[in-house]
């Protein structure tokens, strides 16, 4: 059996860390937006194990990527040795703080219930996702929602779907594992109750007022080309600009798709990865 997977990015419209906790994982809170920018994942049974191919030579194919963890936790949950082969479409750029191997890695989980006909419920593959991966369950949610905890404790919010928004990524790879080591967590945290309650209201306006990332500050100034795009979307039009999760993507919201599409072009000319997106 064969079957193909979307395996939409994520965008962060508010992202704040609150503590680190006893585990050495980072105590969160943050809006999760799902956007239609992604990879195309086709998972066929066959083969020992998993075999991954992608086209992009920066996923890696070995154990690490998050759809090996994802066929291992399947696996042991259903004492099986069926091995796979999957074809990775990659359009989301790469450790660019979108979800992008977190978004494969629940495809594969959607991709497994099915051929192998599990039965699993969302809230199931929710929970195994939690193990592989923080960002996973939100991968397997979608839509927009509040995420605590270390990113897997979701509450669904009122559907913030068809924004406009510009994305560009400047061609750099930021794991999240180094933008936490420069990461100073802040003594004092911004509320999330005004943000949730532009998006109740639908208010694109608001919410652009509102948003915010703490690792902007640790982030930016080692790599300016990030609030160079900031600042030339919110030049041209953007209601708001922000880095999304640890970078190095940058996302602006727009009202106006005359003036978005003309930061668009002016990005294209320096910047490898820009598109315009809507969220899902």
């Amino acid at each position: 059996m064969r079957i193909e997977e979307n395996a939409y990015g994520k965008i962060n419209l508010a992202l704040d860390v609150l503590y680190k906790r006893d585990d050495g994982y980072h105590e969160i809170s943050s809006i999760m937006q799902q956007i239609s920018l992604h990879d195309t994942v086709i998972i066929e049974e066959g083969g020992k194990g998993v075999e991954i191919e992608c086209d992009n030579h920066l996923v890696p194919l070995d154990h690490t990527n998050l759809v090996h963890k994802a066929w291992d936790e399947l696996a042991k949950l259903t004492a099986t040795n069926t091995g796979i082969k999957v074809k990775i479409h990659k359009r989301l750029p790469v450790a660019a703080g979108l979800a992008g191997g977190s978004s494969n890695g629940a495809a594969v989980l959607k991709g497994l219930n099915e051929i192998w006909d599990l039965g699993l419920s969302v809230k199931d593959l929710m929970e195994i996702g939690a193990r592989i991966g923080a960002d996973i369950p939100f991968c397997i949610l979608g839509g927009t929602a509040l995420a605590e905890g270390i990113g897997e404790r979701l509450t669904s919010l009122r559907s913030f779907n068809n924004k406009h928004i510009l994305l560009a990524n400047p061609g750099i790879g930021i794991s999240s594992a180094y933008a936490y080591s420069r990461l100073t967590i802040p003594k004092d945290h911004k509320p999330m109750e005004p943000m949730l309650q532009c998006i109740g209201k639908d208010d694109l306006k608001c919410l652009a007022e509102e948003m915010f990332n703490v690792f902007e500050g640790a982030i930016i100034p080692e790599n300016p080309i990030i609030g160079e795009i900031k600042t030339t979307m919110e030049n041209n039009g953007a209601l708001g600009a922000l880095m999304s999760g640890s970078g190095a993507s940058v996302f602006g919201l727009y009202d106006d798709l005359d003036k978005l599409e003309f930061a668009k072009r002016k990005l294209q000319k320096n910047i490898p990865y820009v598109f315009h997106v809507t969220t899902i």
